[in-house]
């Protein structure tokens, strides 16, 4: 039976990539934008925030990245939305191919093109001249958080993929997904905010998130925000991951 499950969700899986590999631009589209975030930020708004670190791309790269992730798995919710509509989950249940195989091969194509994503504004921010000091367990660590943070979202993004009534709306989730960097300590130290929002931007993952991998980084002691941030991860990833399922169980039925 894992056998099964493995063979068919690397069949289905490859399917998808080809579809990516024949429409480069989902990914083009995905990173174009935090590109852009981050170069206005850094030329337009960086010369103008004091955040106590030397250079402001260092400062808000890990911010950039959440942005990355959250912008892409938008596209997780469109496929499989093109999907129901176009009969392909119907097509497939009437193989004989594991059902969850059809929702994992579209969770790890999530994982791969957001990690193309991510990679290419790491590029960019290098030649911006973000530099860092962490070596290669630090950087191991950022990207185990990337990833667990990516399956998080892209299990809630599979929610309005299978349940949303447009296009639209299959789409528009992700909207404050992208936002929540903003309240944060993503761009900005949070003790700059006024009182609720500064509550609010400490006690959101995010924050802790973005402190962890700065940290990593910086090669700066990490503190309990690595732990908080994987403690979110796995909450958030575990819940959606129910939910997720259970939309897909009454579909299929």
């Amino acid at each position: 039976m894992t056998k099964h499950f493995l063979g068919d969700t690397a069949t289905l899986l490859g399917r998808s990539l080809r579809h990516i590999a024949r429409s480069p631009d989902t990914i083009i589209t995905t990173a174009i934008m935090p590109i852009a975030m981050m170069l206005m930020f850094v030329y337009v708004f960086g010369g103008a925030i004091k955040t106590g670190s030397d250079s402001y791309v260092n400062y808000m790269l890990p911010g950039i990245l959440l942005i990355t992730v959250a912008s892409g798995i938008a596209y997780t919710a469109f496929r499989l939305f093109m999907d129901m509509k176009g009969g392909i989950f119907e097509r497939f249940q009437s193989m004989p191919i594991a059902r969850s195989s059809v929702l994992w091969a579209h969770v790890l194509t999530s994982l791969v093109a957001n990690s193309i994503s991510l990679v290419v504004v790491v590029l960019v921010a290098l030649l911006m001249g973000f530099r860092s000091s962490a070596g290669a367990p630090a950087w191991l660590a950022v990207a185990g958080i990337l990833i667990l943070f990516t399956l998080a979202l892209t299990w809630i993004a599979v929610i309005p993929g299978l349940s949303a009534k447009t296009m639209e709306g299959a789409s528009a989730f992700s909207y404050p997904l992208i936002f929540l960097p903003f309240l944060s300590s993503a761009f900005v130290p949070t003790d700059t905010m006024p009182g609720p929002v500064r509550f609010f931007a400490e006690h959101q993952p995010v924050t802790s998130i973005v402190n962890a991998i700065r940290d990593l980084f910086t090669q700066q002691p990490v503190g309990t925000d690595i732990w908080i941030a994987l403690a979110w991860c796995v909450g958030i990833l575990v819940v959606a991951y129910v939910f997720a399922m259970n939309t897909y169980r009454r579909k299929i039925s």
